[in-house]
């Protein structure tokens, strides 16, 4: 078996490409499906609300050139950016509408000043095109390229956004949280999983003056209730804020903190910790492809920083889509997460190499 793929030239017309798109997303083939050309010109044949999760990493303005030219060319950063918010429309519309546009997007110097096109490119996105956005992430690289620049610290993260149309979108967060530490019982009494007893908090309720008689009875009822969510795995960890003890996690003012209300109110809270682990944050420490064996392809982003978006916000039987493909990085995480996928790139070179990544698993 091996992937499939259409090779737009002149003598495939684009008609062939509708009907292997269309095909495509009525399979069931987890095999990525390949197209070579421009890539706004062949989003233009997908029909509407059809893709599922768009994951992806334009070229980068005026960092390299990549073979058969194409987008990041432009003599002008505000070019660069009408370009990929025209091809963002596309996506947009074909988006369904519980999908998300997770977006890899790097920056550029111009006479020695940053320019921002990351958040250039996002603000115009939602308030320009009505995208939502739901997160920045950091990508930290952990260790970043040599940088001999003798004035300038140097850049080691990039942003990756999360974009999606509606408010009612597609996430599974259990499929992305961290393995939690299981609860267990010593001598008798409960331990959570970072070794919460409730002993302590039990002594404070006991000695608390800030708490009143019917208060310091309603804490240790409720104290003994969420030892016994651990016990019973309802629950992993917790914490509990006893009003004179600990700060509230947020704000002091009951007026804009719920929180802070129930402390005053109640004169305590619990903070529970989800059985089947944290979810992960917003900063995500991963380094990048080693590039020093690569004779194509200098910019590919790592298969981790795809695993995350994929498993979150594309639902066992939905396709993934990346319209700058590259040597397809995402097609390939998505097929080992058991996913279809489709590739565009401009380069047959490089849609040559994402073949020979595939075929390695086929």
């Amino acid at each position: 078996m091996k992937c499939s793929g259409v090779a737009m030239t002149e003598e495939n017309e684009p008609l062939k490409a509708l009907g292997a798109v269309k095909d495509y997303l009525t399979s069931s083939d987890r095999i990525p499906l390949f197209l070579q050309g421009d890539t706004y010109g062949l989003l233009k044949l997908f029909p509407s609300d059809s893709i599922d999760c768009v994951i992806t990493s334009p070229p980068y303005w005026g960092q390299r050139a990549y073979i058969n030219g194409g987008i990041g060319l432009e003599g002008k950063w505000e070019d660069y950016i009408n370009t990929l918010l025209a091809i963002f429309s596309e996506l947009k519309r074909i988006l369904k509408p519980t999908g998300s546009f997770w977006l890899n997007i790097g920056d550029a110097y111009q006479r020695k000043s940053l320019i921002g096109i990351p958040w250039r490119v996002a603000l115009a996105m939602t308030d320009r095109q009505g995208w939502l956005l739901r997160n920045n992430v950091i990508w930290n690289k952990v260790k970043g390229s040599p940088d001999n620049a003798k004035d300038k610290l140097r850049n080691i993260y990039e942003p990756v956004f999360h974009f999606v149309k509606t408010n009612r979108y597609f996430y599974d967060v259990d499929a992305i949280r961290s393995k939690p530490r299981q609860a267990k019982v010593v001598n008798g009494s409960v331990v959570s999983a970072t070794g919460v007893s409730g002993i302590r908090y039990r002594r404070q309720i006991e000695l608390s003056t800030a708490l009143n008689e019917s208060e310091r009875t309603n804490a240790l009822k409720a104290l003994n209730e969420v030892l016994e969510e651990v016990r019973v795995g309802k629950i992993s960890d917790f914490r509990m804020i006893i009003r004179g003890q600990q700060r509230t996690t947020h704000s002091d003012s009951a007026r804009v903190s719920g929180r802070a209300r129930e402390l005053a109110e109640r004169g305590f809270y619990f903070l529970r910790y989800h059985p089947n682990g944290s979810k992960p944050g917003d900063v995500w420490d991963i380094i990048p492809e080693d590039t020093q064996k690569r004779t194509l392809h200098f910019a590919p982003y790592p298969e981790d920083l795809c695993k995350i978006p994929i498993l979150a916000t594309c639902p066992k039987d939905g396709v993934v889509l990346d319209p700058f493909m590259g040597t397809g990085t995402t097609n390939l995480v998505a097929f080992q997460l058991e996913r279809r996928s489709i590739g565009i790139d401009i380069s047959d070179e490089y849609i040559a190499v994402a073949r020979e990544r595939c075929g390695l698993l086929l």
